[in-house]
């Protein structure tokens, strides 16, 4: 109706909503998805789940998902050979849920949520949302973190949050488990809760380096997951966490919306989950094609920073909207994120992957 002005919130006046440009393109390498769909045999099993309980669709789901949780935590045994018990761990529609918990719970106003970049864009909007301030710290030239720099950052802000993301968002870099536990220590004697989000983890180059092996020596530290890339499951929405105590779990419950994983959600998950060796065998076979890609790109003399990821970031260009643009013209989609001058590109297909190289050969 003409003259009513919504009574929308100061702050959010004027923002965009978060997104990644989403124009269909052949090649679509843009969002860090798995490139591969699931198998029939994966299909079927969690059309099979998922027929069973809409049966039951008439009563409320399972509330707290403990049948779900238990299937995480025999998973994560599996993949990273660290035994977490159910109580520890917590599952969401999303990490983004589980981020979004997070900051609800132990954010707030009056408190800070500390972070280095480059990295992943939501945070800031997590913190938005909670009316948490965020501090920034910036990364080395080669996109690692700064030490020195980190734990002086965590000793003078004393923030309630630090947010290691770890292979990082858009770089692909890792942070060293050393100084995970350094930063863990200062963060402990501080007050502050250390989130590693580990949502590429399973494209690790090294299997053992996962802040999982540390949730027992340390009270404070929570490693959040997700379903999307690894197991090809973006469409699914399932993200979790595995925490250093029940308490921490506890407290998420506390901000979380009612019934927030349906009875289907639930069901198509653990029905996904016992798949967990298909999925990983496509993960070697992704990792194994960004190894090359990389290579290919050096080749060619770009820069390309160190990934753990399904994704490679790369540049520096002079102008990297128009290699972007140029990619797009010939239908490839790729993102423009991060500092000035560089540009990710998510592993695809074999196919998919050639038309790519071959795309940026033409430009470059």
């Amino acid at each position: 109706m003409s003259g009513f002005e919504l009574p929308l919130r100061r702050d959010l006046v004027g923002q965009k909503p978060y997104g990644a440009p989403d124009d269909y393109v052949p090649v679509r390498l843009n969002v860090n998805e798995n490139p591969y769909p699931p198998s029939d045999a994966v299909v079927a099993a969690i059309s099979q789940a998922v027929a069973v309980a809409a049966h039951g669709i008439n009563r409320y789901p399972d509330r707290d998902a403990v049948d779900l949780r238990a299937a995480l935590a025999t998973y994560l045994d599996v993949e990273s050979g660290v035994k977490i018990n159910v109580e520890r761990i917590w599952a969401a529609n999303g990490s983004n849920e589980i981020m979004a918990q997070l900051f609800g719970a132990f954010g707030g106003p009056g408190t800070q949520a500390l972070t280095f970049d480059p990295t992943y864009s939501m945070y800031p909007e997590y913190a938005r949302d909670s009316f948490t301030t965020m501090v920034t710290v910036p990364r080395r030239n080669d996109f690692t973190i700064d030490l020195a720099a980190a734990i002086k950052a965590v000793t003078e802000c004393k923030p309630n949050l630090v947010i290691l993301t770890s292979p990082n968002n858009p770089t692909g870099t890792s942070i060293m488990l050393t100084e995970i536990e350094e930063i863990s220590k200062v963060a402990q004697a501080n007050g502050a809760l250390i989130v590693v989000d580990e949502a590429y983890a399973e494209f690790r180059s090294d299997r053992s380096a996962t802040a999982l092996t540390l949730l027992d020596s340390y009270p404070n530290i929570v490693v959040s997951r997700t379903m999307s890339k690894a197991f090809g499951y973006a469409g699914g929405r399932l993200g979790y966490c595995a925490t250093s105590s029940s308490e921490i779990v506890q407290a998420l419950k506390l901000v979380r919306l009612p019934y927030h994983l349906s009875a289907i959600s639930q069901a198509a998950a653990i029905a996904a989950l016992s798949f967990a060796s298909e999925s990983l065998d496509r993960v070697a076979q992704i990792t194994d094609a960004r190894n090359q890609m990389a290579g290919e790109l050096a080749d060619m003399g770009l820069r390309v920073a160190q990934s753990d990821a399904n994704f490679l970031f790369f540049g520096e260009f002079a102008d990297r909207h128009a290699i972007w643009k140029g990619l797009f013209e010939q239908g490839i989609l790729i993102r423009e994120t991060g500092p000035s001058g560089w540009l990710r590109v998510s592993i695809g297909t074999a196919s998919e992957n050639e038309l790519f190289l071959d795309g940026l050969k033409a430009l470059v």
